[in-house]
């Protein structure tokens, strides 16, 4: 059961919190202040961390530096884009306005903690598949289905935002580092491929293809 720490000092806002996250199975520790959010870090280190920006003592620009190697998602009332970038850039993994939908923080929330999980393991698993990036497969039911490096960087990518539409310019963009090959012409071939080695060894079509949008992991 992964730990989620809940740093906010509306306390109708922490008790919302804490209740849809133990209703989604999580186990939660609560903070009130960033002070009192840094003593609770010293004695347990939880899976993720729910930070409000305004806060008494430590303010969360002030306590996302002494969360490292913590997933950290922001929820606060400040919309500006310089308040996100900066939270963003400070090693936040995500960044959430208040008033939010507990529907979208919870997949978020899943998204983020898998995201940590490959980190550790190396690997990452989404709607029945395993993919293993360091060898270029991924494996489906008992199927090992080997990748190019491209496919594999897509289905990543598809996997890591699994139930959510992404665009194809964000696939361009997010990838062209390291598959400098993929363009805009070549992509859709790329996503057919993949789907027809999944299909193949599982015979379930995984990706959809969303109208004017791009891709989606289902």
């Amino acid at each position: 059961m992964s730990l989620i720490m809940i740093v906010d000092d509306d306390k109708y806002i922490n008790d919302l919190l804490e209740e849809t996250l133990h209703a989604e199975g999580y186990a939660t520790v609560r903070a009130f202040s960033g002070t009192e959010a840094l003593m609770l870090l010293s004695e347990r280190r939880p899976d993720l961390i729910l930070l409000d920006l305004m806060l008494p003592g430590l303010s969360g620009e002030e306590l996302l530096p002494k969360t490292e190697g913590i997933p950290v998602i922001v929820l606060s009332a400040k919309a500006d884009v310089p308040s996100k970038v900066g939270m963003l850039m400070g090693g936040a993994v995500d960044y959430i306005t208040k008033p939010f939908d507990t529907r979208e923080l919870t997949a978020r929330i899943s998204v983020a903690l898998r995201q940590a999980k490959a980190a550790r393991t190396g690997s990452l698993s989404a709607c029945g598949l395993t993919l293993h990036p360091d060898t270029l497969t991924v494996t489906s039911g008992e199927s090992d289905v080997r990748l190019t490096r491209t496919e594999c960087a897509i289905l990543k990518l598809l996997m890591q935002n699994e139930g959510r539409p992404v665009g194809r310019s964000s696939i361009l963009d997010m990838i062209s580092l390291d598959t400098p090959d993929c363009t805009e012409r070549s992509l859709k071939q790329h996503v057919s491929n993949i789907r027809k080695k999944l299909q193949s060894a599982d015979g379930t079509d995984h990706i959809e293809a969303i109208y004017g949008i791009g891709f989606m992991l289902k």
